[in-house]
């Protein structure tokens, strides 16, 4: 298999070989500025509030504990199946 234009390529790629230079006296001396949207604040807002909450909820997680422990926590077979399939198809 033969490539034409190989060479071309390869013209490319040498050093010391700069098609455009800029002049740094011609960069304007204006300042930056940044401006952040109302929706990127509330997403601010709402990200560390999501992080200073807790992970697990310690008074759910001892009741269910409590219950198992007494032989009262029953779940049934059909409710682990709905929650599945659900979970599936979000």
């Amino acid at each position: 298999m033969r490539i034409n234009g190989i060479g071309n390529v390869n013209e490319l790629y040498k050093p010391g070989k700069s098609t455009k230079t800029y002049d740094a006296k011609s960069v304007s001396g204006g300042k930056d500025s940044l401006a952040i949207s109302d929706f990127a604040k509330d997403l601010q807002v709402a990200k560390q509030s999501v992080k200073s909450a807790p992970d697990i909820r310690q008074a759910r997680v001892d009741d269910i504990k409590s219950q198992m422990e007494a032989g009262k926590y029953n779940v049934s077979a059909s409710q682990v199946a709905e929650k599945l399939v659900n979970k599936y198809f979000e």
